[in-house]
């Protein structure tokens, strides 16, 4: 049997008519999909360093439309954290990104796994799966970790 306290937590998900449970706005899925693949990129090491957050923001900034980063960062945590597969955001991705855009998603996980100066088997497992999963080819993989290398090397910290 729960315990009281936690019946009325469980209870509390639930309940939509309390004044502190407003629906909040949702962000668009497509770029809560992509904010949610850089979280997991940069959690698999472990914890996300400040240097993997930034490189996250700055990659959703570029998104069409992204109008608060961080709020979007902060609902990509809760869906990132409930997921058990990447495919869920894979498909949103997939419907939604033509066929040739969706390196730029590639190039967007690179430069997260990159931003901290190690790339390990994990992160790369990661990115081969997704591209996999977005149907992106090895070489566009490949080209897409270029520019991503080259972008983070002509940027400047800060």
């Amino acid at each position: 049997m729960l315990p009281i306290d936690m019946f009325d937590r469980l209870l509390a998900l639930f309940d939509t008519s309390s004044t502190g449970s407003q629906a909040k706005p949702e962000a668009d899925p497509l770029q809560l999909a992509a904010a949610a693949l850089l979280l997991v990129a940069a959690r698999l090491d472990g914890e996300i360093m400040e240097v993997e957050r930034s490189s996250i923001l700055k990659a959703l900034r570029r998104l069409p439309n992204v109008t608060d980063t961080e709020a979007l960062v902060r609902e990509a945590e809760d869906s990132a954290a409930a997921s058990t597969d990447f495919y869920q955001f894979t498909s949103v991705i997939r419907k939604n990104v033509p066929y040739e855009q969706r390196g730029t998603i590639i190039e967007m996980l690179w430069e997260v796994v990159l931003a901290d100066g190690v790339v390990d088997d994990f992160e790369a497992n990661l990115i081969r799966r997704v591209a996999g999963l977005l149907h992106v080819p090895d070489l566009d993989v490949g080209e897409a970790r270029k520019r991503a290398a080259a972008r983070s090397s002509t940027e400047t910290p800060g």
